[in-house]
Parts: C-alpha cells; sequence; structure tokens
C-alpha cells in the first residue's frame, strides 16, 4: 500500500504538472492527482490478474495440443503448470479480488501475443522446469515459485515493462511500490483463507484529506513562500533554481505550517530524500540549508504551530 512517502510524490508530480500548465485549472489537477494514487492500486489488482491470466492461457494452450488432428506425444503429455499453484487458484475464487478487478475493468483479453512471450520465457526457467516436476507443492514452495515469477521474470520482462509504461504513465515511478505490495500479498497467503488484499493506503479517508490539502495549501501559499524562499536564496539567480527544488520547499514549507501532527524534522528528511530522487545531486544540500533558514524565521514568528512532543526540533 502507499504510505506518506508515495502520496508526497504523488502530490509533488502533481503540482510540477500543475505549474507547467499552459492553463491551470485546479480542480482539473486534483482529479488527476486522485486518478494517479488510484491507479497505483489498479495496478496492483492488474499485475495479480496476470498471474491468472497466465495460468489460463497455458491451460488453452495444452487443451489446443490435445486436440490436434495428430498430435504427438509431446503434445498429449503437456500438463498446464500454473494452474496446479494454489495462489493462482485463490486468485481465479477470491471473490473480493475479482470484484475489485472487476471494478477496475482489468483483464488481459487482446494481450495473447504479450502472454505467449512471458510463458515462453518462464518455460526456459530452470524455476520452471523444477516446480512443474513437484506432484504436490506445499504451501511454501507455491509461494516461493510466485514470488520467482514475479522478482525474476515479469518485472524483468522487456515487454511486459513496456506494456505498462504505456497504460500507466507514472509506472517507472510505481513500479518498485506495486512489486512490493505485490510480494507482501503473496507472502501472507495462507491455504483455504481469503487473500490479504492490499487497500490503496493504510488509512485512504484521512491520506485523502492529507494529499488533497498538501496539494491545495501549497498553490494557495504559492506568493508567501516563493517570498520565502526568495529572501534566503538571495545569493542565487533566482531562474536557475530547479523547478523541482523550488515545488519541493514550498511543499515543505506548508507541512511546516499547516500539518500540526506531522514533526518538522519528517518534512525535512522527506523532502530531502524525494530531491535525492527526482532532482540534481546538489539539491540535497541546498534545499537543506534553505529550509532549515526558513524554519527558524518561521519559529521566531511563531508561525509553527505544533504543540505535540518532539514535532517542533
Amino acid at each position: 500500500m502507499l504510505n506518506r512517502r508515495h502520496l508526497r510524490i504523488k502530490g509533488f508530480q502533481a503540482l510540477y504538472a500543475y505549474q507547467q500548465a499552459e492553463v491551470k485549472e485546479q480542480k482539473l489537477a486534483e482529479k488527476q492527482l486522485l486518478q494517479a494514487v488510484q491507479l497505483v492500486h489498479d495496478a496492483y489488482i492488474n499485475l495479480l490478474q496476470l498471474a491468472l491470466a497466465l495460468a489460463q492461457f497455458e491451460e488453452n494452450a495444452v487443451a489446443e495440443k490435445g486436440n490436434k488432428h495428430m498430435p504427438t506425444a509431446a503434445d498429449l503429455s503437456a500438463t498446464a503448470v500454473l494452474l496446479k499453484n494454489k495462489f493462482i487458484a485463490q486468485l481465479a475464487q477470491d471473490v473480493d479480488f475479482q470484484k475489485i478487478a472487476k471494478a477496475y475493468k482489468i483483464n488481459w483479453n487482446g494481450e495473447e501475443v504479450l502472454l505467449r512471450e512471458i510463458l515462453t520465457q518462464l518455460k526456459s526457467e530452470q524455476a520452471y522446469l523444477e516446480y512443474a516436476n513437484l506432484a504436490s507443492p506445499s504451501q511454501k514452495e507455491d509461494q516461493d515459485f510466485m514470488q520467482y515469477l514475479y522478482k525474476k521474470v515479469l518485472f524483468k520482462f522487456p515487454l511486459l515493462e513496456q506494456h505498462l509504461e504505456e497504460k500507466y504513465l507514472n509506472w517507472p515511478v510505481d513500479a518498485e511500490t506495486v512489486e512490493s505490495m505485490i510480494l507482501k500479498t503473496i507472502k501472507a497467503f495462507k491455504l483455504n483463507t481469503a487473500l490479504d488484499l492490499l487497500p490503496i493506503t493504510a488509512n485512504w479517508d484521512e491520506d485523502r484529506i492529507f494529499i488533497l490539502d498538501l496539494f491545495n495549501k501549497t498553490i494557495q501559499n504559492e506568493i508567501a513562500f516563493n517570498e520565502l524562499i526568495a529572501n534566503k536564496t538571495q545569493n542565487w539567480d533566482v531562474e536557475r533554481i530547479a523547478m523541482v527544488d523550488t515545488i519541493l520547499m514550498k511543499m515543505a514549507i506548508t507541512e511546516f505550517v499547516h500539518f500540526q501532527s506531522i514533526p518538522t524534522k519528517v518534512t525535512m528528511n522527506e523532502y530531502i530524500d524525494i530531491s535525492k530522487e527526482f532532482s540534481t545531486p546538489k539539491s540535497k544540500g541546498f534545499i537543506n540549508g534553505i529550509l532549515d533558514k526558513i524554519l527558524i524565521d518561521l519559529k521566531e514568528n511563531n508561525q509553527i504551530n505544533k504543540s505535540g512532543r518532539g514535532l517542533v526540533n
């Protein structure tokens, strides 16, 4: 599931797109932000569904071989290996999973070429051959195989990556999160029990308010926060300060001032870490230095309203 770090990144991406837009429509940007968060969960369900689609494709391929006019001995001895995996079997019958997949309109119909390519690669893997030779795999063997399928085959398959990048605009950023969600679901799997499907976040009602407030308050206070930043960067050419750095600093200031329950140290660390992924190598030190100075001024002017223990450094 997405944590606050992931939500901050989604907020940053939305603010960056908003700043780049010729026509700035805040309500539309809000909607797109929420959709971006939702699409991470969509990808999670979609890739779980992929395992079931592969199993069904393999079963159909085996049936076709057996139904040939003159099947060979190899055709007649072919078996559907994936269907014996109990995690995949649970995907097929889990009511909640199927309900979500239907709501998201997820299926792999029309992707037979991709499914065939993946299955061909999978069948060449030693792990698949060893799993195929197991007469009755244990729960752990089923889980180990599924983890191998995702970690070593699916998330490293170029054609699938291309497919996902076309379907999900932010896939390069979201891939690691989705993979982690899938592996956690596999690890939590228990026989004869409904799948432990992860929600979008631990508390979406609360997190939805957080991400929208962060987005909107950063925009609403843009002029004031730009002045704060400008006052601390007088020796810098403002036009040469990366837009990424500016947005991240304004988001951090928003949290300093408007989010009473978030410790300032947590805010500082979060945006410095995000800068490592999305900005220049020097941004970490730059953002840290400027935010330190701004935070001192905000404290002196009694603009930091955090009353809990450890919330203000």
